[in-house]
């Protein structure tokens, strides 16, 4: 066990937990992460490839109650008809539509024998950094078609705020808006296609693009296996090296004795027990 007492040292103590937390860290969190985000996306993928076929289906189908949500019919295409209610109107701040900043006007829709649905109008650019004027909305009754979107989470830190004559918020969280206006929403939102009453710029369909990230997750998984063995392989070298040194030093020992016998000084008891058995 000796040869082993070396891994007690603090550094290689250290070395170890670090490895192992490392080991850890890949199985549990890094890889899952990016392995979510891989099986995300390619469920956004396919339900995206589904939407440009299907018709679209009346909302009421899909979020039939006030509270519904439809999270597996993401950019599902819908119909609806009833009113938009512009004096609870919501800008989503800070958003990126083809690489620039620009507000998405967010709009509830009470829809006729239905719930109240929050609709994405599209999105509008910034003017020197300052909300631009908005086209109002049709006050009378409108069909619309929009596609079904998830709501987003809520951005922590980030709290909703008055500028420039709007009600700003961060992220399209339809409980957040609906505490904020005062008007119940579904959990899912709708976003406008081109060509809709009380449209504004319209937002593209995501590129269908799978991404890097069940490569990256892949990669986590190769590095958790690897720091394991790396480890592994470092303790062995230290074994062998420790080894060499030890034979090294009988042979300078071996050596010692024969040249002291070859000298004509007289061996000790224990110097001729280490020379006939080849060790100290």
């Amino acid at each position: 066990m000796r040869r082993w007492a070396f891994l007690l040292r603090p550094s290689w103590l250290a070395l170890i937990v670090v490895v192992l937390a490392f080991a850890y860290l890949c199985f549990t969190v890094l890889a899952p992460w990016q392995l979510g985000k891989n099986s995300k996306t390619s469920r956004e993928n396919a339900q995206i490839e589904r939407s440009l076929t299907a018709e679209p289906v009346p909302v009421t189908t899909l979020l039939p109650e006030q509270d519904s949500a439809a999270p597996d019919e993401q950019w599902r295409r819908v119909t609806a008809t009833g009113r938009y209610l512009p004096e609870a109107q919501v800008l989503a701040r800070l958003r990126s539509i083809g690489g620039e900043p620009a507000f998405e006007v967010l709009v509830p829709f009470a829809v006729d024998g239905g719930p109240t649905v929050l609709v994405d109008r599209g999105y509008v650019r910034p003017e020197q950094g300052r909300v631009p004027d908005i086209p109002p909305v049709p006050r009378e009754p409108v069909t619309i078609t929009a596609r079904l979107r998830d709501s987003e989470g809520v951005n922590p830190g980030r709290e909703p705020f008055h500028g420039d004559g709007a009600l700003q918020v961060y992220s399209i969280n339809t409980a957040q808006i609906a505490e904020l206006t005062g008007v119940p929403l579904t959990g899912s939102y709708l976003q406008l296609v081109g060509g809709q009453p009380g449209g504004l710029g319209e937002i593209e369909l995501p590129h269908l693009d799978a991404g890097p990230f069940l490569s990256y997750g892949i990669q986590w998984i190769a590095f958790g296996i690897i720091a394991p063995i790396g480890l592994g392989y470092f303790v062995w070298a230290e074994v062998q090296q420790r080894r060499r040194e030890k034979a090294a030093q009988q042979d300078r020992a071996q050596a010692d004795i024969r040249g002291d016998a070859a000298a004509g000084k007289p061996l000790t008891a224990e110097e001729k027990l280490a020379d006939r058995y080849g060790r100290r």
